[in-house]
């Protein structure tokens, strides 16, 4: 059996003495922003990182290719992004933090000014925002492409103008 090559990474991200969860949402943060197959190369000394990262990648399309232990003791993991399961944005707008109806407001605002057919990522953490998005799309025509939890109580939602 041949076992392909690692690609070699298009980011590197040093997350060495720092603690769990750390390692895993710096990698996250990285990996959200790679296009699908680049990759990213990690290393971390957080003992539970390997388990961080594996629980992880199941539950995304993201791909640990391979690990390996440092000479320090610490490991690097090679990280490569599956295929993009999120529209890329064309603006987004993080009013976490804003009450509603602010949020709905401010997309509408920003949405009024985008070109038809360009998405919108929403990022907010105003109770009842999910409700309030659904009920707004159906009466605007906008549409919801996305809807992901990345905390809790707090959503990104992707809006496509028609």
């Amino acid at each position: 059996m041949t076992v392909a090559p690692t690609p070699p990474p298009d980011v590197t991200l040093d997350m060495r003495g720092t603690h769990c969860p750390a390692p895993l949402l710096g990698a996250k943060r990285i990996v959200d922003d790679l296009q699908p197959g680049q990759v990213l190369l990690l290393y971390s000394d957080c003992p539970g990182t390997p388990d961080d990262l594996f629980a992880w990648s199941r539950h995304t399309d993201n791909h640990v290719m391979r690990s390996e232990r440092q000479p320090d003791g610490s490991h690097a993991y090679y990280i490569q992004r599956g295929r993009s399961h999120h529209p890329i944005p064309n603006a987004v707008l993080d009013l976490t933090g804003v009450v509603c109806p602010g949020p709905i407001v401010e997309a509408k605002k920003l949405l009024g000014s985008m070109a038809p057919g360009e998405t919108l990522k929403l990022v907010s953490n105003c109770p009842g925002i999910g409700a309030d998005i659904a009920e707004w799309v159906k009466a605007t025509g906008f549409a919801l492409l996305v809807t992901e939890e990345i905390g809790p109580g707090k959503f990104e939602f992707y809006l496509r103008k028609p």
